[in-house]
């Protein structure tokens, strides 16, 4: 059986986070990290610093009852591969540290991309593909990658890199938003701007394999912006290129690797367009956006799995 009362907690470049999974349900809270106007993101310093400011807040806000914690998790690096490293995962990695030696419950760590898979699947009522192969998309401010994911004692579950952008990410895509005049993260008023028009576009992304290149978007986003056309307009063609691009990736891959069960994750897939097409086609599943954006809800979830 899974442990009850464990306790996640995530410090991404975005967002402090934190959550409790009790009998098999979520509550979480969670504070974006402050952007200046105009600027796409924060210095890893800077996220440190908030970070430090905003994590005894939550888990302040989170813990009132004091109910018994069991284990205590955290997402200590971006991915899971060799060498992935970021300072501001250090904050939610050491909080974690102390409350595990403080009430004497075990700690587990995972990565922030383990975290935001986990999330998708408790979030679309399918933690049970834990069991099996499938494919998940993570795609965020900075990733946008395929990954086979299988079964894994260890770990819960194991992550094989298959595909990704080879220069624009998705985040990076969406907050192009930002020559739009839309403040940052720029997702939600994209989106919102996007509805303001019927226009489809004939988007022919550009592959290697299964790989994508998103570089286009941005140059051609600039290019009708500065012949004046509509901001509505630019919004929805950056939105359907991203789409036209995790299109193309997903039919690739399930070329070469079969039907598998494909998973969207991460803030970007928290669009409503990207994830009606991409459902009515495949099947597909997505995460609401409370469970797409960062957040450690994943984390809570893996943490009572690992300590079955």
């Amino acid at each position: 059986m899974p442990v009850n009362n464990t306790l996640g907690i995530d410090t991404s470049n975005y967002t402090t986070s934190a959550a409790l999974f009790q009998n098999g349900e979520i509550r979480q809270e969670k504070m974006l990290l402050p952007v200046k106007q105009g600027e796409l993101g924060l210095r890893q310093s800077d996220a440190v610093f908030h970070h430090v400011q905003q994590l005894p807040v939550l888990l302040e806000a989170l813990l009132s009852d004091r109910q018994p914690i069991a284990a205590v998790g955290a997402s200590s690096r971006p991915r899971d591969l060799e060498g992935s490293y970021m300072p501001c995962f250090t904050v939610g990695l050491g909080t974690a540290k102390a409350i595990s030696r403080a009430l004497g419950v075990p700690m587990v760590t995972f990565s922030h991309q383990a975290g935001h898979i986990a999330a998708a699947l408790y979030s679309a009522g399918k933690l049970s593909l834990l069991q099996e192969r499938f494919i998940a998309f993570h795609v965020s401010g900075g990733t946008t990658e395929a990954v086979l994911v299988t079964p894994d004692e260890k770990s819960v579950l194991r992550t094989e890199l298959l595909a990704r952008s080879l220069d624009l990410k998705g985040g990076q895509a969406v907050d192009l938003g930002a020559m739009l005049g839309l403040s940052f993260p720029a997702g939600k008023e994209l989106e919102r701007l996007a509805q303001q028009t019927n226009i489809r576009y004939k988007i022919q992304p550009s592959l290697k394999g299964a790989e994508c290149s998103r570089s286009g978007i941005e140059n051609k986003c600039r290019d009708m912006l500065q012949k004046g056309k509509p901001r509505e307009e630019i919004a929805s063609y950056c939105l359907q290129a991203i789409l036209a691009a995790l299109d193309a990736m997903a039919e690739e891959l399930l070329k070469q690797y079969g039907e598998l069960p494909l998973l969207f994750a991460g803030g970007v897939m928290s669009n409503g367009m990207i994830r009606k097409a991409l459902t009515g086609k495949y099947g597909a599943c997505f995460a609401e956006p409370a469970f797409s954006a960062d957040n450690a809800a994943g984390i809570a979830v893996l943490t009572s799995i690992k300590g079955e």
